[in-house]
């Protein structure tokens, strides 16, 4: 599902070059679990831009279902990303005057699909991560765990090959970060959906399937089975 193959990037002002990556190579097989794992400083929030396509590798090449997006025009990469990639943001990126079902249409609607089947598919998908009778509040009126069940929903909605969750439980208490970890690996186990969880907290990270763990821009370890959802 995702392949990173040599994958280096530096930043350039002027004539001061800063290697952030250097040579990282790993994959990501269809229906896994996994999280990338770094500290603040680590690299890890420039691969997560590189592996969704939103900066171009310094070297290196990036495969989503066998396709090498840092080839791609930035037009193709747009409709890409909208079509094969889904995200879950920390801070939820939710539109406060839309509805729940609206926030989750919302990337129906630059596919082009038509009302109807925007409202069943996003009325599923909300049932699915148990907010079936939330649909009609307005962010403002849920709670942060509700507003991140909202923001994996719409992340489903299109039917991506990959999800990129993006420190999703770092804005929530203990409870509620392990109740939409469990939420995670439910629709993971149920739907066969691709996680990427990119994160700093180990105990997230040990609830995955696999460990890849980033340190001072380099891959310092690639494991198996790192926990359970239990």
């Amino acid at each position: 599902m995702l392949i990173v193959k040599q994958l280096s990037h530096s930043f350039t002002n002027g004539a001061e070059v800063t290697p952030v990556l250097q040579h990282i190579d790993f994959r990501v097989e269809k229906g896994e679990m996994v999280a990338l794992l770094g500290s603040s400083g680590s690299g890890k929030s420039t691969l997560l831009n590189l592996m969704a396509g939103l900066m171009k590798p310094t070297s290196g090449s990036i495969l989503i279902g066998g396709q090498p997006i840092e080839t791609m025009s930035e037009n193709r990469l747009a409709e890409f990303r909208r079509t094969h990639i889904g995200f879950i943001f920390q801070s939820y990126e939710l539109i406060p005057h839309l509805t729940v079902r609206e926030n989750v249409e919302l990337p129906l609607v630059f596919q082009s699909v038509g009302p109807r089947t925007r409202r069943e598919r996003a009325l599923k998908l909300l049932a699915q991560v148990g907010l079936a009778d939330k649909s009609e509040l307005f962010p403002s009126q849920l709670s942060g765990g509700q507003q991140q069940r909202v923001s994996i929903a719409r992340s489903l909605v299109t039917m991506p090959a990959i999800v990129f969750a993006d420190e999703p439980t770092g804005n929530l208490d203990t409870k509620t970060e392990r109740e939409i970890i469990d939420l995670l690996h439910d629709l993971n186990a149920n739907l066969g959906i691709t996680f990427v969880i990119v994160t700093h907290e180990h105990e997230v990270a040990r609830r995955t399937q696999r460990i890849i763990q980033l340190r001072d821009g380099q891959l310092v370890e690639d494991g198996g089975w790192a926990g359970e959802a239990g």
